[in-house]
């Protein structure tokens, strides 16, 4: 509720801001006949727009799980992101319309020193509601602030532009208005091409952040007994909830109670640490020594000849049925990984004749 309210009030501010800017520039640019300085004011619109989205988005994401939706409503955000991109590709192809249409009948712009005090202003303006954006949305962890932020910059930076194309304009006699309105659009198109597929790539299913990875395995392989932390599986449900699984490698003499006790521990450090609903699967291990080390140890020798493959674990020798099983991380450019378990089967199979093995190819969803 807190990271709710405080993502409204920072919206609210930027739809303050934005709407004085948008009345300045407007009045500039009709007045003074510069098609880039009202593109800037059309740049703000959409900047207004997006932080109504975001509020109407962020009541919807913190709205409570219910039985239709149990994971909750987060991800709504990343809806919400998409129709902000949405809001923002369509400004700039209206932005590139308009100054096609300058380029190819140019107007004279007349500005005054008024028009430039307020451009300069505006510059100000959004260079500090860019970068107070940009702090809280980190701080809160939205992505959408951080975006918004981001998008105050560039604009503050677009109306830098626009002030020297007017300068030049007033000094030289020469309107570059149409070419400047040309770049602004291009680069209102990439911002909005870049936060769609980033918003795109959320819902799709991204890969697990190395850094946040590496740190969770290493939190899971200092309790003791933990031989490994493999098969890490994380799923966003929104920006602030994140469901997901590991599998942990532990000696086969472990009795049920002590797996019970250990992973319930692992799970509450977890969440407590990172925030994260972790289900914890297991695999045995009966490889320390002997020669069900030796076997592993031969495996991984050969293994060693498929640069391919990019990790080996779950290894386990089932003396009751005569079957070793174990799971494959193949790189996902390889064609030919059906092919790479088959063969190592083969050639394990022919120094072990007495067992059998069973492979299962799994997926390089996480470093």
């Amino acid at each position: 509720m807190e990271r709710e309210k405080a993502i409204v009030r920072v919206s609210a501010v930027g739809i303050v801001v934005n709407i004085v800017l948008v009345a300045f520039k407007a009045a500039v640019g009709f007045v003074s006949g510069s098609v880039a300085i009202i593109m800037d004011a059309l740049n703000n619109l959409t900047d207004v727009l997006s932080s109504v989205i975001t509020i109407v988005g962020t009541k919807i994401a913190a709205k409570a799980p219910d039985k239709k939706h149990p994971y909750g409503h987060g991800q709504v955000e990343y809806v919400t992101s998409i129709t902000v991109a949405v809001v923002i590709l369509l400004a700039g192809v209206t932005a590139l319309v308009e100054s096609g249409k300058k380029i190819v009948e140019p107007e004279a712009a007349v500005y005054s020193v008024l028009s430039l005090i307020i451009i300069a202003v505006s510059v100000a303006g959004k260079l500090l509601l860019g970068r107070y954006v940009k702090a809280r949305g980190r701080a809160l962890n939205s992505e959408a602030l951080i975006g918004s932020g981001t998008d105050a910059l560039l604009d503050a930076l677009i109306s830098l532009s626009t002030l020297a194309a007017a300068v030049v304009s007033m000094l030289w006699h020469v309107n570059p208005e149409g070419w400047l309105g040309l770049v602004i659009a291009v680069v209102m198109l990439r911002s909005g091409v870049q936060l769609l597929m980033t918003s795109l790539g959320e819902i799709i299913g991204a890969r697990v952040d190395s850094e946040l990875s590496g740190r969770l395995k290493a939190f899971i392989c200092r309790y003791p007994g933990v031989l490994g932390a493999y098969d890490l599986t994380l799923h966003r449900y929104g920006p602030e909830k994140i469901i997901g699984s590991v599998h942990v490698e532990l000696p086969d003499e472990t009795t049920a109670k002590d797996i019970h006790a250990l992973t319930r521990r692992i799970s509450e450090d977890v969440f407590q640490d990172f925030g994260i609903l972790l289900t914890i699967g297991i695999y045995a291990s009966n490889t320390s020594v002997g020669e069900f080390a030796g076997m592993k140890e031969e495996l991984r020798s050969l293994i060693v000849e498929y640069p391919e493959v990019l990790q080996m674990h779950g290894f386990y020798v089932d003396t009751g049925r005569g079957l070793v099983t174990f799971d494959l991380i193949i790189d996902f450019e390889s064609k030919r990984k059906e092919m790479i378990r088959d063969q190592l089967i083969a050639r394990m199979k022919e120094r072990y004749p007495d067992y059998d093995f069973a492979v299962v190819l799994d997926s390089d969803i996480s470093d």
